[in-house]
C-alpha cells in the first residue's frame, strides 16, 4: 500500500536539505573561488559544524542499514563497523590529522604525489576514486530499495531524485554545503530512529530482548574464525583512515589541534549513532516476521535481511512514526552520497587534472573542472546504482584495496618519507594488488587463485588482507632502500634512474625541507613580494599577497633568450613532471638559500 505519510516525509526532508545546502553555499566568500574555499571551506569550519560533519564521515546509509543487518544476521560481536570506524578516527587523529593539517595539504593524495611524483600519485588515485564512487552508488541503490519497501515508490525515481538533490547543493556550495547539511542529516538520523524504537520494541509481535534463549542477538566468534574476525577488524580500523572524505574534514579545520579534537569527538559520535540501529537489529531478531503484515519469504533471505531496518519501520511502527524514520534513512544516505561525490571530484581536479595534465591551470579552471567532475561522478554513481546488482561487492573490493595499497604508502610518506621512493611505491602497489586479488571476492563471484591456510571451500579464513598490507609495507621499504643503495653506491649509473627520484635529479631542482613549526606553508622571500609554496605538491602560486598580482620575481625576465625562457618554464615554475621526489619548482639559488639575490 502506498504510504502517503512517507511520501510527504521524503518531500519535506528533501526541501529542507536543499534549502540548507543552498543557504550554506552562500557562506562562501563572495568572489573567492580558490581551491581552499571550495574544497575545504576556506579551512574555516567551526567546532560545532566540524563535529557533526566529521561524525558524518562514516555515519551514513550503509552504516545504519549495515549495523542493523549485522545484528540480525550475525549478532553484536560481528557488528564491527561502529567500533572499527570509531577506532579509525582515533588513530587518524593520533597519527595523521596533526601532520597532514600542519603541512597545509589540500587532498589526501598531496603527500603521496610530493614523495612519489605526479604520475604515481595518479595511479594511487584509482583505488581511492573507485572506493568513493562505488560507495556513493551502493548507498543510492540502498535508498531506492528502502523507499520501495516503505512507500512503494519506484526505486529508479527515488535514486535519481536523491542523486540530483545531493549533486545540486554540492555543486552550489562545495564543502560548505556538505558540512552544514551534515548537521541537519545527523539530527534527523538520531531523532528519527530513536522515535521509532519504543513503538517497535513494544509492538505486540516482538518478543523480549533480554533473558530470551530463543533470541540470540549477541552472537559468538567460533575459534576457527578468530583470524578472519581480526582481519576484518584491522581492515576497518586502518583501512578506514586513507579516505578523502575523512581528510577533507581534517584539512578544513582551522588548526591541526582542532583537527585532532574533531577526530576524537567524532569517534564517540560514531558509537553513539550506532545505538539506534543496534537496537533495531535486535528488535528484528526478536520478531516472528510471518506473524506480521510482512508477506515475503520467511526465514528471511539475504535480500530481505539487507532491508531489515526499513522493514522494522514499515511493519512494526505506526504510519505517522515511520514518517520520521524514513526521513532518518534518507538523511543517512544523502550525508554519505554528497561527501563521496565531493571527495572524488576534488582529488581528480587537483591531483590528476592539475598536477598531471595542466600544471599551469588557474584556480578558476580547477574549480570548473571540479564542478564538471561532481556532475560526472554523480551521474556515474546513479547509473551504477540502477544497473549493477553487486554494488556492495564492488565497494567491498575497493575498500580492501584502499587498506592494502593506500594505508602503508600514506603511513610512510607522512612519517617516514625519507625511507621510501617511487620505485618502492610502484612495487608495493603491484604486490598488494596481486595478493589481495589472489584471495578472490565471493560477492563478485571471483574465485580464489590461492587457497590460504583455513580455506573452507567458500571464503578465506586466513587474514590474507592484513598479510597483503604488511607485504606491501615491507616491499615499499625494501625496494626503496635497495634502489637507493644501488644508485648511490654507483652500481647503476644515474642514467638508469628512470623515475628521477634517487640520483638522476635535475641540478637546478632542490628538495624543500620541512616547513617551519610556526606555520603551515613554506615561504620563499623575494624582493618586495612573498611567493607561497603549499606543503602539498610543491605548487608555486607566486601571488603578491597585497594585491593578488602574479609575482614578477617569479616570472622570466624580458631579456632572456628563448632557450633560457624554455628552461625557466621547465624548471623555474615546476620541476619536470613524472619524476619522484619533492621538487620545489624553484631555481637552485632560491631553493638553497630561501631568498633571491638582488
Amino acid at each position: 500500500m502506498f504510504n502517503i505519510a512517507g511520501l510527504i516525509s521524503i518531500i519535506l526532508f528533501y526541501i529542507l536539505i536543499l534549502a540548507v545546502g543552498i543557504w550554506a553555499g552562500r557562506k562562501k566568500e563572495a568572489g573567492n573561488d580558490s581551491e581552499e574555499e571550495v574544497m575545504l571551506a576556506g579551512r574555516n569550519i567551526g567546532l560545532f559544524v566540524g563535529i557533526f560533519t566529521m561524525t558524518a564521515t562514516w555515519v551514513g546509509g550503509g552504516y545504519i542499514n549495515g549495523t542493523a543487518e549485522a545484528i540480525y544476521t550475525s549478532g553484536l560481536v560481528w557488528c564491527q563497523a561502529p567500533f572499527g570506524y570509531a577506532l579509525s578516527l582515533v588513530f587518524g587523529g593520533i597519527f595523521f590529522a596533526n601532520p597532514m593539517r600542519r603541512q597545509g595539504y589540500v587532498t589526501m593524495l598531496d603527500p603521496l604525489q610530493d614523495s612519489f611524483g605526479e604520475r604515481m600519485g595518479g595511479l594511487l588515485f584509482l583505488p581511492a576514486l573507485c572506493g568513493e564512487v562505488f560507495w556513493a552508488a551502493g548507498i543510492l541503490a540502498a535508498l531506492g530499495a528502502t523507499l520501495s519497501v516503505i512507500i512503494d515508490m519506484d526505486h529508479r525515481t527515488s535514486v535519481i531524485l536523491s542523486s540530483c538533490i545531493a549533486v545540486f547543493y554540492t555543486l552550489f556550495g562545495g564543502l560548505y554545503s556538505v558540512a552544514y547539511t551534515d548537521v541537519i542529516q545527523l539530527f534527523c538520523i538520531f531523532i528519527g530512529l530513536w522515535m521509532c524504537i519504543p513503538f517497535a520494541m513494544y509492538n505486540e509481535k516482538v518478543g523480549t530482548l533480554v533473558g530470551n534463549d530463543d533470541v540470540d542477538w549477541i552472537g559468538a566468534v567460533p575459534s576457527s574464525e578468530i583470524a578472519y574476525y581480526m582481519d576484518y577488524g584491522l581492515l576497518l580500523i586502518f583501512g578506514g583512515i586513507p579516505w578523502q572524505v575523512y581528510f577533507q574534514r581534517v584539512l578544513s579545520s582551522k588548526s591541526a589541534v582542532r583537527a585532532q579534537i574533531l577526530s576524537y569527538v567524532a569517534a564517540f559520535g560514531c558509537i553513539l549513532m550506532a545505538i539506534p540501529p543496534v537496537l533495531i537489529g535486535a528488535i528484528a531478531k526478536a520478531t516472528p516476521w510471518n506473524e506480521t503484515e510482512y508477506k515475503g519469504p520467511y526465514p528471511l533471505t539475504e535480500q530481505e535481511t539487507s532491508m531489515i531496518l526499513p522493514m522494522v519501520l514499515q511493519y512494526l511502527t505506526p504510519e505517522y512514526v515511520s514518517f520520521f524514520g524514513l526521513g532518518a534513512v534518507s538523511a543517512a544516505v544523502m550525508s554519505s552520497a554528497d561527501s563521496s561525490v565531493l571527495s572524488a571530484s576534488s582529488m581528480f581536479a587537483r591531483n590528476v587534472y592539475k598536477l598531471i595534465f595542466r600544471q599551469r591551470a588557474s584556480e578558476m579552471e580547477i574549480i570548473w573542472v571540479m564542478r564538471v567532475s561532481i556532475l560526472i561522478v554523480g551521474v556515474l554513481s546513479t547509473v551504477m546504482a540502477l544497473t549493477i546488482p553487486s554494488i556492495y561487492g564492488l565497494w567491498s573490493m575497493c575498500s580492501d584495496l584502499v587498506y592494502v595499497i593506500l594505508f602503508p604508502q600514506l603511513l610512510m610518506v607522512v612519517h617516514f618519507k625519507h625511507h621510501c621512493n617511487t620505485y618502492g611505491s610502484l612495487a608495493a602497489y603491484i604486490v598488494a594488488f596481486f595478493v589481495r586479488m589472489s584471495g578472490g571476492e565471493p560477492l563478485l563471484g571471483l574465485g580464489a587463485l590461492i587457497h590460504y591456510p583455513g580455506w573452507d571451500g567458500e571464503k578465506q579464513l586466513f587474514p590474507f588482507r592484513t598479510m597483503a598490507m604488511l607485504l606491501s609495507l615491507i616491499t615499499l621499504v625494501g625496494v626503496s632502500w635497495f634502489t637507493k643503495w644501488i644508485f648511490e653506491s654507483g652500481r647503476l649509473a644515474p642514467g638508469y634512474d628512470l623515475f628521477r627520484c634517487v640520483v638522476n635529479i635535475p641540478e637546478d631542482v632542490e628538495h624543500v625541507g620541512e616547513p617551519a613549526e610556526g606555520g603551515e606553508q613554506l615561504h620563499v622571500m623575494t624582493p618586495g613580494h612573498i611567493g607561497r609554496i603549499y606543503g602539498a605538491a610543491g605548487t608555486l602560486v607566486g601571488k603578491d599577497e597585497m594585491n593578488g598580482r602574479i609575482n614578477p620575481a617569479l616570472e622570466p625576465d624580458d631579456d632572456m633568450d628563448p632557450a633560457e625562457v624554455e628552461k625557466f618554464h621547465q624548471h623555474g615554475v615546476r620541476g619536470p613532471g613524472g619524476g619522484g621526489g619533492r621538487n620545489t619548482g624553484l631555481p637552485a639559488e632560491v631553493a638553497k638559500t630561501g631568498q633571491t639575490t638582488l
